[in-house]
């Protein structure tokens, strides 16, 4: 006998199991080699995994993802997304060129980017998201 699981619950064990192997991966290889670093070495490496997150734009493209979802939270999360990539990008060459507003750049960029997943963790909750059709 098989019992199935909702896609409610798949997605949030996926979550959390997700963030439990990067939490790992963090703590064995990352943080050790980011030590390692000099400051502005380290914030640019920190940096460039936020830089992809203009992939988000894909919610605005009819058909990738539930029609239902409404148009406000899709529109937000692809344009939060997009100004987090482009304020990463801008913070990567901000130490490469040791400009004097490098580090506030980099605190910008990570408050924008807190800001705007709380902004979409709120809305995933608030509308349910993991009982759309996302595929």
């Amino acid at each position: 006998m098989t019992t199935a699981m909702n896609s409610v619950t798949i997605f949030w064990l996926q979550l959390l199991w997700s963030l439990f192997v990067y939490s790992l991966v963090t703590a064995w290889y990352v943080w050790p080699y980011l030590t390692k670093l000099s400051r502005n070495s380290a914030l640019i490496a920190l940096l460039f995994v936020h830089v992809p997150r203009y992939v988000g734009m894909t919610l605005l493209v009819t058909g990738m993802v539930d029609a239902k979802l409404p148009g406000e939270f899709l529109s937000g999360a692809a344009y939060g997304d997009l100004l987090a990539a482009a304020l990463a990008l801008a913070s990567i060459f901000a130490p490469r060129s040791n400009w004097r507003v490098a580090v506030p750049l980099v605190w910008v960029t990570n408050t924008w980017g807190f800001a705007d997943l709380l902004n979409g963790v709120r809305g995933v909750l608030q509308l349910n998201v993991p009982s759309f059709n996302l595929v």
